[in-house]
Protein backbone atom coordinates (compact mmCIF):
# COMPACT_ATOMS: atom_id res chain seq x y z
CA UNK A 1 0.00 0.00 0.00
CA UNK A 2 1.49 3.53 -1.35
CA UNK A 3 1.27 6.10 1.70
CA UNK A 4 0.90 9.88 1.17
CA UNK A 5 1.96 12.74 3.27
CA UNK A 6 -1.08 15.70 3.37
CA UNK A 7 -0.85 19.01 4.71
CA UNK A 8 -4.59 20.62 5.96
CA UNK A 9 -4.21 24.51 5.68
CA UNK A 10 -7.29 26.85 7.39
CA UNK A 11 -6.79 23.55 9.33
CA UNK A 12 -10.23 24.88 11.76
CA UNK A 13 -10.98 22.14 14.19
CA UNK A 14 -10.13 19.20 11.69
CA UNK A 15 -13.33 18.27 9.97
CA UNK A 16 -11.64 17.63 6.55
CA UNK A 17 -8.34 15.87 8.28
CA UNK A 18 -11.29 13.32 9.97
CA UNK A 19 -11.35 11.81 6.46
CA UNK A 20 -7.79 11.44 5.46
CA UNK A 21 -6.96 10.48 8.98
CA UNK A 22 -9.33 7.27 8.90
CA UNK A 23 -8.00 6.35 5.83
CA UNK A 24 -4.57 3.94 6.18
CA UNK A 25 -2.40 5.95 3.17
CA UNK A 26 -2.68 9.38 4.21
CA UNK A 27 -0.22 10.89 6.97
CA UNK A 28 -1.25 14.13 8.03
CA UNK A 29 2.12 15.65 8.61
CA UNK A 30 1.20 19.62 9.42
CA UNK A 31 -1.41 21.96 9.81
CA UNK A 32 -2.68 25.36 9.89
CA UNK A 33 -4.72 27.40 11.53
CA UNK A 34 -4.67 30.89 12.81
CA UNK A 35 -7.30 31.38 15.99
CA UNK A 36 -5.22 29.82 19.23
CA UNK A 37 -8.36 27.87 20.58
CA UNK A 38 -9.64 26.47 17.02
CA UNK A 39 -6.05 25.54 16.76
CA UNK A 40 -5.70 23.85 20.49
CA UNK A 41 -9.02 21.94 19.68
CA UNK A 42 -7.57 20.43 16.53
CA UNK A 43 -4.31 19.34 18.45
CA UNK A 44 -6.73 17.83 20.78
CA UNK A 45 -7.96 15.70 18.25
CA UNK A 46 -5.15 15.14 16.21
CA UNK A 47 -2.22 15.30 18.93
CA UNK A 48 0.50 13.24 15.99
CA UNK A 49 -0.10 16.66 13.86
CA UNK A 50 2.70 19.35 13.95
CA UNK A 51 0.10 22.80 14.40
CA UNK A 52 1.71 25.77 13.25
CA UNK A 53 -0.81 28.28 14.56
CA UNK A 54 0.19 31.37 13.22
CA UNK A 55 -1.11 33.50 9.81
CA UNK A 56 -0.88 32.08 6.82
CA UNK A 57 0.72 35.37 5.14
CA UNK A 58 3.28 34.46 7.73
CA UNK A 59 4.01 31.09 6.79
CA UNK A 60 7.51 30.69 5.47
CA UNK A 61 8.96 28.02 3.18
CA UNK A 62 12.04 27.36 6.41
CA UNK A 63 8.70 26.58 8.47
CA UNK A 64 6.85 24.37 6.42
CA UNK A 65 9.81 22.30 5.56
CA UNK A 66 10.78 21.98 9.53
CA UNK A 67 6.73 21.45 10.59
CA UNK A 68 6.91 18.17 8.08
CA UNK A 69 10.67 17.06 8.34
CA UNK A 70 11.42 18.07 4.98
CA UNK A 71 9.28 14.93 4.03
CA UNK A 72 7.63 15.20 0.05
CA UNK A 73 4.35 16.37 0.44
CA UNK A 74 1.51 14.83 -1.36
CA UNK A 75 -1.42 16.23 -0.88
CA UNK A 76 -2.72 20.08 0.34
CA UNK A 77 -6.16 19.82 2.11
CA UNK A 78 -7.98 22.87 3.00
CA UNK A 79 -10.18 25.82 2.30
CA UNK A 80 -9.72 29.76 2.91
CA UNK A 81 -12.44 31.33 5.46
CA UNK A 82 -15.86 31.22 3.77
CA UNK A 83 -17.25 34.07 5.46
CA UNK A 84 -16.55 36.18 2.44
CA UNK A 85 -18.50 33.78 -0.14
CA UNK A 86 -21.12 33.19 2.09
CA UNK A 87 -25.02 33.11 0.90
CA UNK A 88 -26.20 33.36 4.38
CA UNK A 89 -24.27 36.52 5.49
CA UNK A 90 -24.53 39.86 4.06
CA UNK A 91 -21.64 39.48 0.59
CA UNK A 92 -18.45 41.36 0.27
CA UNK A 93 -15.32 41.10 -1.56
CA UNK A 94 -12.42 41.64 0.94
CA UNK A 95 -8.85 40.64 1.97
CA UNK A 96 -10.19 37.17 3.40
CA UNK A 97 -11.44 36.68 -0.13
CA UNK A 98 -8.14 36.63 -1.65
CA UNK A 99 -6.53 34.36 0.72
CA UNK A 100 -6.86 31.87 -2.28
CA UNK A 101 -3.75 33.27 -3.06
CA UNK A 102 -1.94 32.77 0.03
CA UNK A 103 -3.18 28.70 -0.67
CA UNK A 104 -1.52 29.10 -4.25
CA UNK A 105 1.54 30.42 -2.59
CA UNK A 106 1.70 27.02 -0.40
CA UNK A 107 1.36 25.19 -3.42
CA UNK A 108 4.00 26.70 -4.93
CA UNK A 109 6.27 26.20 -2.70
CA UNK A 110 5.36 22.48 -1.34
CA UNK A 111 4.38 21.03 -4.84
CA UNK A 112 2.20 18.67 -4.13
CA UNK A 113 0.84 16.02 -6.98
CA UNK A 114 -2.72 17.30 -5.51
CA UNK A 115 -4.94 19.22 -3.38
CA UNK A 116 -8.68 19.53 -2.35
CA UNK A 117 -9.99 23.30 -1.99
CA UNK A 118 -13.55 23.73 0.19
CA UNK A 119 -15.21 25.93 0.12
CA UNK A 120 -19.33 27.26 0.53
CA UNK A 121 -21.43 27.44 -3.01
CA UNK A 122 -21.51 31.34 -2.70
CA UNK A 123 -17.93 31.28 -3.89
CA UNK A 124 -19.46 30.17 -7.11
CA UNK A 125 -21.27 33.04 -7.21
CA UNK A 126 -19.47 35.59 -5.38
CA UNK A 127 -18.22 39.08 -7.36
CA UNK A 128 -20.71 38.45 -9.79
CA UNK A 129 -19.68 35.14 -10.73
CA UNK A 130 -16.02 35.98 -11.36
CA UNK A 131 -13.85 35.27 -8.87
CA UNK A 132 -14.45 31.77 -8.90
CA UNK A 133 -12.79 31.54 -12.46
CA UNK A 134 -10.40 33.75 -11.18
CA UNK A 135 -9.37 31.14 -8.64
CA UNK A 136 -9.07 28.54 -11.09
CA UNK A 137 -6.88 30.17 -13.80
CA UNK A 138 -4.62 30.52 -10.40
CA UNK A 139 -4.24 27.42 -10.02
CA UNK A 140 -4.25 26.05 -13.64
CA UNK A 141 -1.38 28.64 -14.00
CA UNK A 142 0.73 26.65 -12.02
CA UNK A 143 0.22 23.61 -13.08
CA UNK A 144 -2.68 21.86 -11.97
CA UNK A 145 -5.61 20.07 -13.61
CA UNK A 146 -8.97 21.08 -11.97
CA UNK A 147 -12.67 19.51 -11.70
CA UNK A 148 -14.98 20.87 -9.56
CA UNK A 149 -18.30 19.43 -8.35
CA UNK A 150 -20.90 20.97 -5.15
CA UNK A 151 -21.64 18.53 -2.75
CA UNK A 152 -24.13 17.81 -0.20
CA UNK A 153 -23.38 16.48 3.20
CA UNK A 154 -26.64 15.21 3.46
CA UNK A 155 -26.12 12.63 0.52
CA UNK A 156 -23.10 10.90 2.53
CA UNK A 157 -25.00 10.10 6.29
CA UNK A 158 -24.90 13.44 7.34
CA UNK A 159 -28.15 14.59 8.79
CA UNK A 160 -27.97 18.02 7.54
CA UNK A 161 -28.14 19.64 3.86
CA UNK A 162 -24.96 21.19 3.67
CA UNK A 163 -23.76 22.53 0.03
CA UNK A 164 -20.16 22.79 -0.39
CA UNK A 165 -17.89 23.59 -3.55
CA UNK A 166 -14.99 20.80 -3.86
CA UNK A 167 -11.97 21.54 -5.95
CA UNK A 168 -10.17 19.09 -6.70
CA UNK A 169 -6.27 19.87 -8.55
CA UNK A 170 -4.02 17.35 -10.09
CA UNK A 171 -0.94 18.08 -11.82
CA UNK A 172 -1.01 16.70 -15.39
CA UNK A 173 -4.27 14.39 -16.16
CA UNK A 174 -6.79 14.94 -13.11
CA UNK A 175 -7.95 10.96 -12.58
CA UNK A 176 -10.16 12.10 -9.11
CA UNK A 177 -13.58 10.67 -9.41
CA UNK A 178 -16.58 12.46 -7.25
CA UNK A 179 -18.58 10.14 -4.51
CA UNK A 180 -21.63 9.04 -5.30
CA UNK A 181 -24.06 9.77 -2.98
CA UNK A 182 -24.70 7.00 -0.90
CA UNK A 183 -28.15 8.73 0.89
CA UNK A 184 -31.51 9.86 -0.99
CA UNK A 185 -33.84 8.85 -3.52
CA UNK A 186 -33.61 5.10 -4.10
CA UNK A 187 -30.45 4.40 -1.72
CA UNK A 188 -30.05 5.01 2.37
CA UNK A 189 -32.50 6.73 3.89
CA UNK A 190 -31.64 10.61 4.73
CA UNK A 191 -30.15 10.77 8.28
CA UNK A 192 -32.56 13.13 10.19
CA UNK A 193 -32.79 14.59 13.78
CA UNK A 194 -34.77 11.33 15.27
CA UNK A 195 -31.60 9.04 13.85
CA UNK A 196 -29.25 11.59 15.27
CA UNK A 197 -30.49 13.21 18.09
CA UNK A 198 -33.17 10.47 19.22
CA UNK A 199 -30.71 8.71 22.10
CA UNK A 200 -30.00 12.26 23.78
CA UNK A 201 -32.09 12.56 26.84
CA UNK A 202 -34.83 15.82 26.57
CA UNK A 203 -33.85 18.71 28.46
CA UNK A 204 -34.77 22.28 29.35
CA UNK A 205 -33.23 25.26 29.00
CA UNK A 206 -30.19 25.49 31.87
CA UNK A 207 -30.42 21.74 32.12
CA UNK A 208 -27.53 19.15 31.19
CA UNK A 209 -26.44 15.64 31.34
CA UNK A 210 -23.44 12.80 31.07
CA UNK A 211 -25.62 9.82 30.10
CA UNK A 212 -27.32 8.62 27.14
CA UNK A 213 -31.10 8.09 27.29
CA UNK A 214 -31.27 5.23 24.29
CA UNK A 215 -29.03 2.90 22.34
CA UNK A 216 -27.28 3.40 19.20
CA UNK A 217 -29.74 1.68 17.50
CA UNK A 218 -29.16 2.81 13.75
CA UNK A 219 -25.57 3.25 11.68
CA UNK A 220 -25.02 6.89 12.28
CA UNK A 221 -25.25 6.71 16.19
CA UNK A 222 -22.42 3.34 16.35
CA UNK A 223 -20.33 5.69 14.26
CA UNK A 224 -20.83 8.69 16.23
CA UNK A 225 -20.92 6.84 19.27
CA UNK A 226 -17.99 4.38 18.73
CA UNK A 227 -15.32 4.57 21.46
CA UNK A 228 -17.38 7.30 23.80
CA UNK A 229 -17.80 6.84 26.97
CA UNK A 230 -19.75 9.28 29.27
CA UNK A 231 -22.02 11.68 27.22
CA UNK A 232 -20.49 15.37 27.01
CA UNK A 233 -21.18 19.09 26.44
CA UNK A 234 -24.91 18.25 26.16
CA UNK A 235 -26.27 21.50 27.95
CA UNK A 236 -29.38 23.34 26.90
CA UNK A 237 -28.99 27.20 26.39
CA UNK A 238 -31.27 28.87 29.07
CA UNK A 239 -33.50 31.60 27.67
CA UNK A 240 -35.75 34.22 28.60
CA UNK A 241 -39.63 33.39 29.50
CA UNK A 242 -40.71 35.33 26.09
CA UNK A 243 -38.20 32.99 24.17
CA UNK A 244 -39.06 29.65 25.98
CA UNK A 245 -42.97 30.85 25.41
CA UNK A 246 -42.03 31.35 21.46
CA UNK A 247 -40.49 28.36 21.11
CA UNK A 248 -42.71 26.18 22.65
CA UNK A 249 -45.88 27.73 20.56
CA UNK A 250 -43.79 26.45 17.46
CA UNK A 251 -44.70 23.04 15.65
CA UNK A 252 -42.47 21.00 13.51
CA UNK A 253 -40.79 22.94 10.84
CA UNK A 254 -42.70 26.38 11.80
CA UNK A 255 -41.12 29.59 11.47
CA UNK A 256 -42.20 33.25 13.60
CA UNK A 257 -44.38 33.68 10.49
CA UNK A 258 -46.45 31.38 11.84
CA UNK A 259 -46.85 32.82 15.74
CA UNK A 260 -49.97 34.64 17.19
CA UNK A 261 -49.16 38.01 16.62
CA UNK A 262 -49.07 38.79 20.26
CA UNK A 263 -45.70 36.77 20.52
CA UNK A 264 -44.69 37.35 16.84
CA UNK A 265 -40.96 38.88 16.91
CA UNK A 266 -40.79 42.27 14.89
CA UNK A 267 -37.44 41.70 13.20
CA UNK A 268 -35.47 38.69 11.96
CA UNK A 269 -35.16 37.22 8.59
CA UNK A 270 -37.74 34.30 7.55
CA UNK A 271 -35.52 31.08 8.77
CA UNK A 272 -35.24 32.81 12.83
CA UNK A 273 -37.29 31.86 15.58
CA UNK A 274 -37.89 28.63 13.56
CA UNK A 275 -38.07 24.95 14.64
CA UNK A 276 -36.27 22.46 12.94
CA UNK A 277 -38.45 19.04 11.57
CA UNK A 278 -37.93 15.68 13.73
CA UNK A 279 -38.36 13.73 10.58
CA UNK A 280 -36.07 15.29 8.42
CA UNK A 281 -32.20 16.33 7.87
CA UNK A 282 -31.32 19.67 9.54
CA UNK A 283 -31.13 22.80 7.51
CA UNK A 284 -27.54 24.41 6.87
CA UNK A 285 -26.11 25.02 10.80
CA UNK A 286 -23.71 28.08 11.37
CA UNK A 287 -21.95 28.99 14.63
CA UNK A 288 -25.37 30.64 15.59
CA UNK A 289 -26.74 27.13 16.19
CA UNK A 290 -27.69 27.87 19.90
CA UNK A 291 -29.10 31.39 18.75
CA UNK A 292 -33.04 31.05 17.88
CA UNK A 293 -33.12 35.04 16.71
CA UNK A 294 -30.39 34.46 14.01
CA UNK A 295 -31.20 30.57 12.40
CA UNK A 296 -33.12 27.76 12.58
CA UNK A 297 -31.88 26.49 15.21
CA UNK A 298 -35.13 25.57 17.82
CA UNK A 299 -35.06 21.94 19.03
CA UNK A 300 -38.28 20.43 17.68
CA UNK A 301 -39.17 17.70 20.45
CA UNK A 302 -37.82 19.92 23.43
CA UNK A 303 -38.27 23.39 21.94
CA UNK A 304 -35.23 25.15 22.59
CA UNK A 305 -32.05 25.76 21.27
CA UNK A 306 -29.64 23.32 20.09
CA UNK A 307 -26.77 22.10 22.71
CA UNK A 308 -23.08 21.78 21.59
CA UNK A 309 -23.39 17.95 21.36
CA UNK A 310 -26.35 18.35 19.21
CA UNK A 311 -24.96 20.77 16.87
CA UNK A 312 -21.83 18.51 16.72
CA UNK A 313 -24.01 15.44 15.95
CA UNK A 314 -25.59 17.61 13.08
CA UNK A 315 -22.35 18.27 11.57
CA UNK A 316 -21.35 14.21 11.91
CA UNK A 317 -18.55 14.83 14.60
CA UNK A 318 -18.02 11.34 16.89
CA UNK A 319 -19.17 11.74 20.69
CA UNK A 320 -15.69 11.37 21.74
CA UNK A 321 -14.21 14.50 19.25
CA UNK A 322 -13.28 17.50 21.67
CA UNK A 323 -13.55 21.05 21.19
CA UNK A 324 -11.53 23.88 22.69
CA UNK A 325 -12.77 27.37 24.47
CA UNK A 326 -15.34 29.38 25.34
CA UNK A 327 -19.20 27.71 24.21
CA UNK A 328 -18.91 30.55 21.99
CA UNK A 329 -16.03 29.00 20.61
CA UNK A 330 -17.06 25.61 20.50
CA UNK A 331 -20.12 26.89 18.21
CA UNK A 332 -17.67 28.83 15.84
CA UNK A 333 -15.64 25.47 15.71
CA UNK A 334 -18.80 23.39 15.01
CA UNK A 335 -20.35 25.45 12.70
CA UNK A 336 -17.26 26.45 10.61
CA UNK A 337 -16.48 22.66 10.09
CA UNK A 338 -16.14 20.18 7.06
CA UNK A 339 -18.70 17.39 8.10
CA UNK A 340 -15.96 14.30 8.61
CA UNK A 341 -18.71 11.88 6.99
CA UNK A 342 -18.22 14.09 4.04
CA UNK A 343 -14.67 14.21 4.34
CA UNK A 344 -14.15 10.52 4.37
CA UNK A 345 -16.08 10.47 1.25
CA UNK A 346 -13.82 13.00 -0.23
CA UNK A 347 -10.61 10.78 1.22
CA UNK A 348 -11.71 7.56 -0.21
CA UNK A 349 -12.01 9.06 -3.82
CA UNK A 350 -8.56 10.77 -3.10
CA UNK A 351 -7.33 7.32 -2.58
CA UNK A 352 -8.38 6.04 -5.17
CA UNK A 353 -7.28 8.34 -7.55
CA UNK A 354 -3.50 8.19 -6.25
CA UNK A 355 -3.69 5.00 -6.38
CA UNK A 356 -4.93 4.79 -10.49
CA UNK A 357 -1.96 7.30 -11.54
Amino acid sequence: MKEYNVIDLFAGVGGLSYGFSEMPEFHILAANEIERDIAAAYSLNHPGVTMLNCDICALTESALLEATGRQQIDIVIGGPPCQSYSTLGKRRLDEKASLFLQYKRILQLLKPRAFVFENVVGLLSMDHGRLFPQIQAEFREIGYCLKHRVLDAVDFGVPQHRERVILVGFRGENPFIYPEATHGSGKKAYVTLRDALGDLPCLKGGQQSAEYAGEADNDFLKFVRRGSGALTEHMAPKNGAHLVRIMEALKDGQSKCDLPEDIRPKSGYGNTYAKLWWNRPSTTITRNFACPSSSRCIHPRDSRAMSIREGARLQSFPDDYRFYGSDGMKRLEIGNAVPPLLSVAIARQMALALESE
